[in-house]
């Protein structure tokens, strides 16, 4: 009896006493609280008619679309080729959808615990790699030859960004270990290269690769612009998540490591088994952050010439025909970014709640 005498009553309980705490504790908080919800409905009804109720579909009532009016989507259905595809011939827009879909896959099968394995997601990536630049590329089976700078729209945007993280993450773990190394010349070549890289902004990074690097080096050694410029991204990728990782090495007691020193483990069992775990594990918020804020930043290479679907979308609207739909065009390029991003956001999530399960 004295413990029900403790329990709160009924009527503190439910989303109705909820509200009355949160949102109607004083009449300014009622007064605030109606006022933000009626904008936020003014808001989302206001979108709605613009986006859905007064919208024109379709192509064959682009004359319907008009100033002030509601979005007029035909612009998608007349350049959604040109954003999605970019300078890849048309008549092969096929083969950029299915390269596109082959990396996707890949990513998203890479993803799944059962392809953590050390033999299995190097092959996953192997094979994901291997059939996107097949049916990029061409030159075999028949497919016609298609170079790198007619590339463009999501296909090469998703190709940038899945061969810098998987590039640069390897890359990231042997820059933090190697700044945490014991031995003075490695510690400060290593340091001094993140924070040389760290110093300079991203653009004149890929800048210098695609246009400083053909002047300085022989020809045989140049390589393919594309290529140059994924490895400039990946070493800049790399250089801040090292920083990320060694933050997560530096939270793991010492005296971890040094039990493993006593029981006779190698270096790299201490770092496989013991550290790069707990390490991944504590760093995976930023680590996840660091993700979305490079998938983000793939746009950036329009500067340098590739038309990846940034750039697509700029060149949807740069007609004059279709120059006053430039905020449907990049509506359409945000949900396509919001997708992706969302997604790694809830993978994150995921994976952290993972870890919260394997730590109880």
């Amino acid at each position: 009896m004295a413990e029900a005498s403790l329990a709160p009553p009924a009527v503190d309980r439910g989303p109705l006493a909820w509200a009355r705490r949160r949102l109607f504790s004083s009449w300014l908080d009622g007064l605030v609280t109606l006022g933000f919800g009626a904008f936020v409905l003014w808001v989302f009804f206001e979108a709605l008619d613009w986006a859905v109720l007064g919208a024109v579909w379709s192509l064959e009532d682009k004359e319907l679309c008009a100033p002030g009016g509601g979005a007029c989507w035909s612009v998608i259905e007349a350049r959604g080729r040109l954003i999605l595809f970019g300078l890849y011939p048309f008549e092969q827009h096929w083969r950029s959808t299915l390269a596109c879909l082959v990396i996707v896959l890949t990513m998203g099968l890479s993803c799944v615990p059962r392809f953590w394995g050390v033999r299995r997601l190097p092959l996953l990536w192997l094979a994901g790699f291997g059939g996107f630049m097949l049916l990029m590329y061409g030159g075999v089976f028949g497919l016609s030859v298609v170079t790198t700078e007619q590339w463009g729209g999501l296909s090469l945007t998703v190709l940038i960004f899945a061969s810098v993280v998987v590039i640069g993450m390897p890359l990231s773990v042997l820059l933090a270990l190697a700044r945490r190394s014991d031995m003075p010349v490695i510690r400060g070549v290593a340091g001094g290269i993140i924070d040389v890289v760290r110093s300079l902004p991203l653009l004149t990074i890929l800048f210098a690769a695609a246009v400083v690097v053909p002047f300085v080096v022989p020809d045989w050694a140049q390589g393919d612009k594309l290529v140059r410029v994924i490895l400039a991204f990946a070493v800049f990728f790399a250089c801040y998540q090292a920083e990320i990782i060694r933050a997560g090495l530096q939270a793991i007691p010492p005296g971890q490591e040094e039990a493993a020193m006593a029981l006779g483990m190698k270096y790299w069992r201490r770092v496989i088994d013991i550290l790069l775990p707990q390490a991944f594990r504590s760093s995976l918020p930023a680590t996840i952050n660091q993700f979305v804020i490079t998938f983000k930043e793939t746009s950036i290479v329009t500067i340098i010439g590739f038309f990846e679907i940034m750039a697509s979308g700029n060149a949807a609207v740069g007609t004059g025909d279709w120059a006053g739909q430039f905020i449907e065009v990049y509506v359409f390029v945000g949900a396509i970014y919001f997708c992706f991003v969302f997604g790694l956001s809830r993978y994150g999530a995921y994976l952290e709640r993972r870890a919260r399960l394997g730590q109880a």
